[in-house]
């Protein structure tokens, strides 16, 4: 008596459902990660106008300090200044023969309000 051998082609229903938990997992973890790096990017762009505010407060105040004579007469402290979703704030301090700018620009966040920092000297 001879068997014969059938033809195996195709996959097993075991073989079919390990893959599906496997794409399975992989789809949960896009998911996940996609949320995080929205979140990211969102927080990136505040970030960055925030800085962007500051520089550019910076640079008016370089100009009122360098338009008068003597310079650095007409700089003064200020703020706090609300822009669209920051508000900006600025101290002088007189250093030597300068002045030390520092501008504060403030936001607020899910986890509470951030402040970003900005620091440079004026030389009168």
């Amino acid at each position: 008596m001879t068997m014969m051998k059938r033809a195996r082609s195709g996959f097993t229903i075991v073989e079919v459902l390990v893959a599906v938990m496997i794409l399975g997992v992989g789809v949960v973890a896009l998911a996940g990660s996609s949320a995080m790096v929205t979140r990211m990017v969102g927080r990136g762009k505040i970030d960055t106008r925030a800085a962007q505010l500051a520089t550019q407060q910076v640079e008016a105040l370089r100009l009122i300090a360098y338009s008068t004579t003597p310079r650095c007469t007409a700089l003064l402290s200020g703020g706090p200044q609300p822009t669209t979703n920051v508000t900006l704030s600025w101290n002088v301090a007189v250093t030597g023969t300068g002045r030390t700018l520092t501008v504060n620009a403030s936001y607020a966040t899910v986890a509470g309000t951030r402040t970003q920092t900005l620091t440079t000297y004026i030389e009168c």
